[in-house]
């Protein structure tokens, strides 16, 4: 938490500066290289990127009335860092080797049965990458005390190729995360058309705001 220039990060002013994609990127990497430097040292909760209070009275103001819950939620969190799992979709992929040549005289229904199969195979990957998410989840359940839910990716922001139909955060200790790693190996890679990806360990981002017992958020 610093000072900063009043006239660079007014209403407007900071609005105009997040919409500059580079301007938003420097903010991001420093934010996060801040919040990941002084996870290394203790337990953290990162603030959303750039909140930004108006004057110090405030600050303090929003501290003492908050003091209970940050209590707890550190306190919840201590110990324990934020791992990622995404898994993705290769429907593409599944087609690869079906993909219809275009009909030709008296080969109408031959095209339309390989129209069924291509098909087919595009939703046996998406049922193959829903099946791998939910024995992601019932793996590491044990490992882990809260999940959350995030939207999956798509475009830019997707790692990757393939489509991304489960982004999850989980609170893991950080003395489990070797053992959630390992937990996951026979997933990694058990499917050609279904890709697992890890990421972390992290500040816990995700658990910033506690999720519902029993359930994600």
């Amino acid at each position: 938490m610093s000072s900063v220039p009043a006239d660079d990060f007014g209403t407007d002013e900071f609005t105009e500066r997040m919409a500059d994609l580079a301007e938003l990127e420097a903010l991001a990497r420093t934010h996060h290289e801040v919040v990941e430097a002084a996870h290394a040292r203790t337990t953290v909760l990162p603030m959303r990127l750039a909140t930004v209070y108006l004057d110090d009275s405030r600050v303090h103001a929003m501290l003492s009335e908050r003091t209970s819950k940050f209590g707890e939620l550190l306190s919840w969190l201590d110990g324990h860092a934020e791992l990622g799992v995404k898994v993705y979709a290769y429907p593409v992929r599944a087609q690869v080797s079906a993909a219809p040549a275009a009909p030709t005289t008296g080969s109408g229904r031959a095209y339309l049965r390989q129209r069924r199969d291509q098909r087919r195979r595009r939703d046996d990957a998406y049922r193959a990458a829903g099946a791998v998410a939910g024995a992601v989840r019932d793996t590491v359940a044990p490992l882990t005390r809260g999940v959350v839910a995030h939207r999956p990716q798509q475009g830019e922001p997707a790692s990757g190729s393939g489509e991304n139909v489960a982004n999850e955060a989980y609170l893991v200790p950080r003395s489990r995360v070797r053992e959630f790693h390992q937990a996951l190996a026979g997933l990694i890679g058990s499917d050609t058309d279904v890709r697992v990806e890890i990421t972390g360990p992290w500040a816990p981002y995700s658990f910033a705001s506690r999720p519902a017992e029993g359930g994600a958020a």
